[in-house]
Formats: C-alpha cells, structure tokens, sequence
C-alpha cells in the first residue's frame, strides 16, 4: 500500500464547502510567500495568489508521519484522520441544516471532530510542542493522541451559536487554522491562540461558506464587561455534563461588513494560507491593536437567545437517583463558608491569599495571575478550620492529654471529623487555583511515607533547608470512595486510622499555621480523569519495573508496627491464646494480669485506640489500615511542575523513580551542578525532629541563609535550558555552602537542639527531571503557568 505523507491538515471535504456555485477551485492567498533575488539582486517575495483545487492545498509533506529507523509509518493519516474525517463530515453537514433529530445525532461528533481539527494543523502542533521543553516527532503524534477531547466539555456548556452569511455578498474564508479563538485581550500578534477556558475566549469555526460556529463562555455571554483574562467558572476539562444537545442559537444573519469582520479575525489567527471562493475575499491588512477588541463586537451572542442556556439541571435515574448540575457544570452547590468577599488589602494588612502575612511581603511583588485564589478559603485557612473543628469534636481542654484523644474518640466523632473534612474540601474543587504557582518562591513537594512515626525523621526539619513543604494530606476524602468504606458512614473501622491522621495533623500544624507548611489533597481527588490518567501512569511504569520493598526498610518497619497494634485489638483471652499457641511461656501469669499487662502495651502505644470492641461491627471484623506513600511519582512531579517545587523524598523507591526517569532519557543526574552535588552528598545535616524547634528556627530566620542557597541552586538549573553553564557561579555556590553549613550546625549546638543525622542525595540534570506524561497531564488540567521540567530532587537518608 502507498505511503500517505502528503498530509491534508484541513480536509479536502471541509474546503470543498467554501466553493462558489459551479466551481471546483478556491483562491488562496500565501501570508508569508517565500523570499528569492531577482536579477537586480533585489530580494522580493514571491508569488502570494493563486487559484488552486484542494488536493494541493493546506498540505504538508510528513506532517503526521512516524519514523523508525529508515521506516515511515503513515497510520496517524490513514486510520486517525481517515476514521476522523469521515464521521466528522456528516457531522458538520448537519449543522448547516436545522433538523434536530441531526444535531442530536450528531452532536458528541461535531464537537470531538472541532477539538482534533483544532490541534492537527501545523499552527495546532506548533501549540503543542510549545507545552513540553522537547519532543521528536514520534512523541508529538502520541501526545496529539493522548490529548484528545481536551475541549469538548468546555464548549458543550457554552454558548451555542451558528450564524449565516445567507444574506451577505461576502461569505466566510477558510484558513490553516481553522478553529480559531479569538479574545479581546490577546491581540492578533500571540503567537498562539488563547486559552478557551479564559472567560473571554470564543471559538470560530466556519462550517461553510454561508453558516460558521461561534461557541461562547457563559459568563462572558451573560456579562460582558467581566474580565476576558479570567478563567470561567470550573474550567475542568475531561468530565462528564449534562447539557442540551438541540439548543443552539440560530437567528442571526450577519450583513457585509459583519462577515468581513469575522473573516479579518480569521486572517489574523491564520499562521500562513487562507482561501475563499473569492479572491476579493483575502483583502489581508494586518489588524491594527487598538482595533482587535471592536472587531469581537460581531461575536457576541444576542442577550434574547441567552435564555436557553444556563440554570440548573436535575436528572432522575431509573434507580431513583437524581442528578444535579448548576450552569457550570459543578454538581455540588457552592459551600458558602469557603468563600471569601474580594477586598482591596493595603500593605500592611494581611495578605488577601490567607498567609496571614502583610500583604507587602507576600502577594504584593506577586502578579496578580501568579497569585493564589483570594475568593476562597485557602489551603492554609481550610487546614486551621479543620484543627479547630478537631479541638471542638474532641472536646480537647488545656491539660487534656493524648489518652483522653483516645479514650473518648468515639465513632460518631470519628464520622463528624471525616465529615467536616469533606466539607472543606467539595470534589468540585479547584485545587489548581488554591495551590501556589511558580513565584519564585522556595518551595519542595515531599514525597514519601506519610506516617506519624516517620513524618518528625525527615519531612519536619526539611523546611528549615528548601522552604515551604507541600506534603500530602493525611485525612482520607469519604467522598473518593465506596460508602461501606467510608469513615463517614463506617467510622468504626477507622478508629486505628483517624489516630495516625490526628497525630500528623497535630504534629504539623504549627507549621502549617506558620506558612512553612501546606497539606494539600490528592489533586486526584478533584479530577477523576487526573486521578485515572495518574494510576495508569503508575501501572505501566510499575509493569516494566515492580516496587521492590525492603523488609528492613523504616516504610516496612510501620507496616509490620501498624499489624502488631491491630493484633491488639483482639480480647484479652484471645491475645493469651495467641500467645500460647505461639509458643510463648505465660507460666505463673493469671488471666488478669495478662489482660493488665496487655492494657499497658496499648496505653503505652499512643497510636493504639483505647476504645472497647474495635473489632466488632464491620463486616470482617477488622480495622481499615492505609500505607500512604504520597504523593506517588506523577503527582509529585505534576504538583512540583505546577507550583514551581523542587522533590525531596525520604523513600528509596521514590528516589528510584526519580532516578530512572533520567537515564530512561540518556540524562545525567549530576550534570547541572556536579561540584556543589558533590559536596553536599559529602555532607553530613543535622534535621531538627522537634516541630517546635523547626518554628522556632524558622521564626528566628537561623536557616534562612540555607533556604536562599538553595532557591540560587534551583534558579541557576532552571537557566541551563537557555544559557551556559558558569563554572564560577558553582564553585561560588560550593564556597557558600561550606560556610553556611558550618554556621548552621554552630547554631544547632549552641542552642542545644535535638538532632538527627541525615545524608542527602542531589539529582541535578543540566536538562531538568521531565516526563512527557506530567506535562500533558498539566495541560489536560488547565495548568496556565507552571514549569516544563523540575530542577532538581533530593533523597534524604540516615
């Protein structure tokens, strides 16, 4: 079979709508038509028009070819565009009509054939490469495939419009990017075309020369004057919605001069040819600023028509269930008490980002779109409410004690402190817009064990050298999973459970409360497409190379210490029996002083429940018992890209991951800073185990020095993508260190600090640590600013 490799990147049957009655060519126009010397040896351009049949136009040789070796492959063209074209041509013929039952029909159709048409052409791909620092060919067709969809739900709950240039002596063109999005506050110069989750952004799609497609944010529709630049209202994408197939607005008829100013916005976001059934048609003067925003006048929505769209949206199952959805597509109703009122702050006030900092040290040198969200409760504001909300279901008084946690966490105040938990954090949240972005800022996401008896070794004293600490969340969300094993609805099995929650989220409040800090939910728990996307990640890494874990590992060790305490939950007599039949001498014990001696093995473990009958009541008579090693290593690499993070992990598998991820790439760990690696992993540091000797540190700026050497480190690795490396810089770095390490230990002495000793381990690639995986997984999210690679990550060991 013959190669495919000339490739139409906007079909022959799509050009073929923009014909004039009884002709069979189009008249094209080359915005950029190739330069030559004539024989005055003047440089001019070449021939810009001309009149042509589709089957040489909008093409491009090996445009969706794949390579291996010698080999072509030409599937991409053959299989994906022939299966996409061929169900997207009825599709868009039947939008020209006005039958329903079509539309219905062809609705899903139209809409997956508009978001593949919008990235297959070369302006599209160009798009696309610019998401990842580097990708061959064959990694730019599978990241076009694995992006798939991306806009479909976004335009679906949009405003629907086809208007006509029935009426008009002009009609529509047709250009190499045919779906266009235009916003008033990007002018025709971007390179690339804005965002579709913006508020502003609306999508052109002519579907012939007499009907064209213009699809609307509702915000934006119903209110106008709102900011363009803002993001609409849960801008997820990939998920499922309810929204009327047969509602779209079709009253409008565009005269002249309306169609030519769609065509001008067209011409404008074209990257190179255009065509017409006209040639009159490709009149192409360049769109001057200060008139971009007049020309998206014609593309509003008339306010009469609005009415359709919007509201809320109930659906009874044949189960009795009902389904709710608000015009936003969020299926919760917004909590009221996670919204904070907008308010101008002054520079000596608390931050508006809830850091409980003056806002001239905090937000102010911020950009505004760099900036957490304002309107909502922050991370940190929803952290305090839940320790709060903890201290109240407790009934915790000064001089209570950790037994008295114990003995009175009854199951109802088990579901109560999930249930509160759940309410701070709706699974409508956006969690993108709460968390930090790359500001500069020194900051890590740990990723590791997340277990009360491991958390003070490591993670705790870590903030003291690489600044704010993003670390998983210990509460488990009852919303994420099935309700017989919810903590909500089956509190009982939680009682071991909510007590390892309970001490981490004790243990690290202060500096929660302090900044230094932040407990941040599984995004996956927001995004179910995320949260799929990540576990098959996981598992075709894990398939090519199993976690092995070492019993003698500190992760393996409270996994074997947490089935102990479990052991003993059992009845006092069943515990004595146990112990006979394992052998064990109880000669001279009495039955009552086992059980004594029992108790006070419980009492004495602070992470045992002393509630009675633990093990009756579910169904198996157990205890639910979670391992949590978070975030795993796409969620770190995706929470670091996405906040401007450096990893630090105290987890051996983790450290593999993170390593492989390298050579899979023929990339040197140690490559962008060798020296200072060098010297650091000679090192030897002492980690404060003490939270409140961390505060204290922190509070009096003791490590700050540390911070500050390691955020010029992290900056120096990022600058590598675009400039030479500066021998003199790093043996400045390594001279630093020396220093700042000594003073560091000299203060930790002279205080007389408990210590533990940790060795570290740098991965500093000149190339940055980067999956192509985490970078589509940002896009997918709507992740506007964030790093393509991460600088650098950090093992600590003992």
């Amino acid at each position: 079979m013959a190669q495919s490799r000339n490739n139409h990147y906007v079909p022959r049957w799509y050009q073929e709508g923009f014909f004039e009655p009884g002709r069979k060519t189009l008249a094209y126009l080359d915005l950029s038509p190739p330069q030559h010397v004539n024989r005055q040896g003047e440089t001019v351009p070449g021939r810009s028009r001309f009149e042509s049949p589709t089957s040489r136009c909008f093409v491009e040789r090996d445009l969706y070819s794949t390579f291996f070796g010698t080999e072509v492959n030409d599937e991409i063209e053959r299989r994906l565009f022939g299966a996409t074209d061929t169900r997207g041509a009825p599709a868009v013929k039947a939008f020209i009509g006005v039958d329903k039952a079509e539309w219905h029909r062809h609705f899903s159709t139209l809409f997956s054939y508009i978001d593949i048409q919008k990235v297959r052409t070369p302006k599209g791909l160009d798009w696309l490469r610019a998401q990842y620092p580097t990708l061959t060919q064959n990694e730019l067709m599978e990241e076009m495939q694995g992006i798939q969809a991306m806009n479909c739900t976004i335009w679906t709950e949009g405003v629907r419009e086809i208007v006509s240039a029935q009426d008009a002596g002009v009609k529509f063109i047709v250009t190499d990017n045919p779906v266009t999005v235009y916003n008033p506050m990007v002018g025709p110069d971007a390179d690339h075309d804005p965002s579709i989750t913006l508020k502003g952004s609306q999508t052109i799609f002519p579907l012939n020369r007499d009907f064209c497609l213009i699809l609307t944010n509702l915000e934006y529709a119903k209110h106008p004057e709102s900011d363009p630049l803002q993001k609409r209202t849960f801008a997820r994408n990939f998920r499922n919605s309810m929204v009327r197939t047969d509602t779209f607005i079709h009253s409008r008829k565009l005269t002249d001069v309306e169609v030519g100013r769609v065509n001008a916005i067209l011409k404008a976001r074209a990257r190179r040819y255009i065509a017409a059934g006209q040639e009159a048609w490709l009149q192409a003067e360049p769109v001057a600023a200060k008139d971009w925003p007049k020309l998206g006048e014609v593309l509003r929505p008339p306010e009469d028509g609005l009415w359709n769209f919007g509201g809320e949206l109930f659906a009874k199952m044949a189960d009795g269930q009902v389904l709710y959805q608000d015009e936003f597509g969020r299926t919760e109703k917004p909590f009221e008490g996670l919204q904070k009122p907008a308010r101008i702050v002054k520079p000596g006030q608390a931050c508006g980002c809830g850091s409980d900092r003056p806002y001239k040290h905090c937000c102010a040198s911020v950009p505004t779109h760099l900036r957490p969200s304002w309107t909502e409760l922050s991370i940190r504001e929803r952290n305090l409410a839940l320790w709060r909300a903890a201290h109240d279901i407790l009934k915790l008084k000064p001089g209570g004690t950790w037994n008295d946690v114990r003995r009175n966490l009854t199951d109802e105040r088990i579901s109560r402190l999930y249930s509160v938990f759940t309410a701070f954090w709706p699974l409508d949240t956006d969690l993108l817009q709460l968390l930090p972005k790359p500001d500069g800022r020194a900051r890590a996401v740990f990723t590791g064990t997340i277990h009360p008896e491991l958390i003070n070794q490591f993670a705790v004293g870590a903030g003291l050298y690489f600044g704010e600490l993003i670390i998983a969340h210990p509460f488990l969300h009852a919303g994420t999973i099935r309700k017989e094993y919810s903590p909500v609805e089956n509190p009982r099995i939680y009682r071991q459970e909510v007590l390892k929650d309970l001490a981490l989220l004790f243990t690290l409040m202060p500096l929660v409360d302090l900044g230094l800090v932040n407990l941040v939910p599984n995004p996956g728990h927001f995004d179910h497409h995320l949260r799929d996307q990540t576990m098959r990640m996981a598992q075709r890494r894990s398939a090519a190379r199993p976690p092995r874990l070492d019993p003698n590992d500190r992760t393996s060790q409270v996994v074997e210490a947490d089935m102990k305490r479990g052991q003993l939950l059992a009845p006092a007599d069943a515990l004595v029996r146990m112990a006979l039949e394992r052998g064990m001498d109880l000669a001279g014990e009495t039955a009552e002083t086992a059980a004594q001696a029992i108790e006070a093995m419980k009492v004495s473990d602070p992470l045992i429940s002393l509630q009675p009958d633990c093990l009756e009541g579910a169904e198996d008579g157990g205890q639910f018992s979670l391992m949590k090693m978070e975030p795993n290593f796409e969620m770190a690499m995706y929470l670091a890209q996405a906040t401007g993070a450096i990893i630090v992990t105290d987890a051996a598998q983790r450290w593999s991951e993170i390593l492989d991820a390298q050579l899979r790439r023929g990339i040197d760990p140690h490559g962008g800073l060798k020296l200072f690696t060098n010297r650091v992993e000679q090192a030897t540091f002492a980690f404060p185990p003490d939270e409140l000797d961390v505060l204290r540190l922190t509070i009096e700026a003791t490590f700050a020095p540390y911070v500050n050497l390691m955020g010029e480190a992290r900056r120096y690795l990022t600058g590598l993508q675009h400039r030479a490396p500066r021998p003199n810089f790093e043996a400045g770095l390594v001279a630093r260190f020396g220093q700042i390490h000594a003073k560091a230990l000299t203060a930790l002495a002279k205080r007389n600090i408990a210590t533990n000793t940790v060795k570290m381990q740098l991965a500093t690639p000149a190339e940055g640590i980067q999956d192509n995986t985490i970078n589509r997984l940002l896009l997918m999210t709507n992740s506007e600013y964030h790093w393509d690679r991460v600088p650098m990550a950090v093992f600590m060991q003992s």
